[in-house]
């Protein structure tokens, strides 16, 4: 396969990711999050980027009743079990796409280990949303601080990751083009 031809693939799978990926954020953030918000009149646990504690864990599932904690497990995790592969693969692949003009770039690999990581913590967040919905009306204070954790680690890495794939294509931007002929 030419150097060219895989660059497009590259390409191609970038954006059939991104678009993925967005419809998933899109229907995460317009159905299921605001549909959990306003059954409960609190903000979701994965928009939440500072964390939360074990009060707001009881407050957001005593609000959501059960038919809400239920639609968060029916709904919600699916989807978000779906987004952060998503997410990552559409930065990872973003990032290789770039890596075909700045190849030893550091950047682009500091890069792949962050967005792996972010899509890792989302995992591990869901997880803890799961266990504590599960464990209702139990409230373990370690397993609320555990997803807590996971969830700042979780906005942290992925904002690092997202901002190192911009700061990746401003940089391939000014590179001049390899030529493509091997």
């Amino acid at each position: 396969m030419s150097h060219t031809l895989l660059s497009r693939y590259i390409g191609f799978a970038a954006v059939g990711c991104g678009l993925i990926a967005t419809v998933i954020y899109v229907l995460m953030i317009s159905v299921t999050l605001a549909h959990i918000e306003a059954v409960s009149g609190q903000v979701p646990f994965d928009m939440r980027p500072l964390g939360y504690g074990p009060a707001d864990a009881t407050t957001l599932f005593e609000a959501l009743g059960a038919e809400g904690r239920a639609y968060y497990l029916g709904y919600q995790i699916p989807l978000d079990t779906l987004y952060p592969a998503t997410l990552a693969l559409t930065l990872i692949t973003t990032l290789l796409w770039v890596r075909q003009r700045i190849p030893e770039s550091k950047l682009v690999r500091y890069g792949i280990a962050l967005s792996a990581s972010s899509a890792l913590f989302d995992y591990i967040e869901n997880l803890g949303i799961v266990a504590m919905i599960w464990n209702w009306p139990s409230i373990s204070v370690p397993l609320v601080y555990a997803a807590s954790t996971a969830t700042i680690a979780k906005s942290a890495i992925t904002t690092l990751a997202v901002l190192v794939v911009l700061l990746s294509g401003v940089i391939w931007t000014r590179q001049p083009k390899a030529d493509l002929r091997l």
